[in-house]
């Protein structure tokens, strides 16, 4: 079967617009596999890259206070 025909048996059965569907899938996806042999999801790494840049800016804050608090 084709990969176009389970796309709209989904459409049929849940009622989501193929777009939709397809956003599921790539989210979903597979894109690489961690150090510990745990699959790492599309979804999953950009909520890991949206985490590390915040962790990047608390770091930088935090240095600033320091640099702050030294000069005192």
């Amino acid at each position: 079967m084709k990969k176009d025909t389970h796309s709209k048996n989904y459409i049929e059965e849940y009622g989501p617009s193929l777009d939709t569907i397809r956003k599921w899938v790539q989210a979903a996806t597979v894109i690489a596999i961690d150090h510990q042999g745990t699959a790492v999801t599309n979804e999953q790494f950009k909520q890991l890259q949206k985490e590390n840049r915040r962790l990047r800016e608390e770091l930088d804050i935090l240095k600033r206070a320091a640099v702050l608090l030294a000069k005192r």
